[in-house]
């Protein structure tokens, strides 16, 4: 972000944006400790060790008082353990740039807030579902009662998120036009702080993050379904067939175990 951004940001929302990078390092510091050797948490692991590339997010990696959690990372701290697998996480904080660099080989998987459509699946191999989740419209406005009300509306996502498209598919349905607003500086969970904090509107996200922060701002309101169901998966690189298949084998037999069923109760209550 160029100096003269900073300069126009709202108190707000810059409170936002240091808070997103104090928890990421917060987050590389943690996993840095509990790693092999002195290597830094950014540092690519060498041999046989999967680097997988996790967005800091509720659903995903968070800090549950003085532990780091998360449905991903639990998911695949049981599988690691019960395979004897060697891997290494890599704190993320743009979905967009981690699945870029996903494709360039410095991380072997990316674990993120990202539903499954067509247009992934066109350039990323993804595994089988890990959960199933859906978006939803977060704001702090009592008088949203259908997607109806958002025909000229101002509504935040996160940048290059698949709720872009299903909003402007929306737009369509309903006849009118959506205010579409992103920026690559808000992750979901920074977009919900926003929207809490009165500094934007009103935000579409993945009903599990939306549930996952309600804890920290209970004025927020899960107003209206915006999508159907959603497969929520890994992805790896699109010719990445070996490491997918032996995850896809070892994650479907994981999901039939009372292992992932307590993990996906913890994590997410309201989730499939």
């Amino acid at each position: 972000m160029k100096l003269e951004d900073i300069l126009k940001l709202t108190p707000r929302r810059l409170f936002v944006i240091v808070v997103g990078v104090i928890a990421i390092g917060l987050a590389a510091t943690l996993l840095s400790g509990r790693g092999s050797g002195s290597a830094a948490v950014y540092n690519r692991g060498d041999g046989d060790t999967i680097n997988v590339a996790i967005a800091y997010s509720p659903m995903s990696l968070y800090r549950y008082g003085d532990t780091l959690g998360g449905l991903n990372y639990d998911i695949m701290k049981a599988i690691a353990g019960e395979y004897d697998m060697k891997v290494k996480f890599h704190p993320v904080t743009s979905a967009t740039a981690a699945l870029e660099r996903l494709g360039r080989g410095d991380y072997d998987i990316l674990m993120a807030d990202i539903p499954v459509t067509a247009s992934i699946k066109e350039k990323y191999r993804v595994s089988v579902p890990v959960y199933t989740d859906y978006l939803v419209l977060v704001s702090c406005d009592t008088t949203l009662s259908s997607t109806l009300d958002l025909a000229g509306k101002e509504v935040w996502v996160v940048k290059d998120s698949p709720a872009a498209e299903r909003l402007e598919n929306l737009s369509r349905e309903i006849g009118d036009s959506i205010d579409i607003r992103s920026s690559a500086d808000y992750n979901a969970e920074q977009l919900l702080m926003l929207v809490s904090a009165g500094d934007i509107p009103r935000a579409v996200v993945n009903r599990g993050v939306a549930l996952s922060m309600l804890p920290d701002c209970p004025d927020l309101r899960i107003s209206t379904r915006i999508s159907l169901s959603q497969f929520q998966s890994w992805f790896f690189r699109k010719n990445e067939k070996a490491l997918a298949d032996t995850v896809d084998a070892r994650l479907e037999r994981f999901r039939t175990t009372e292992a992932y069923r307590e993990i996906l109760s913890s994590r997410t209550p309201d989730c499939d």
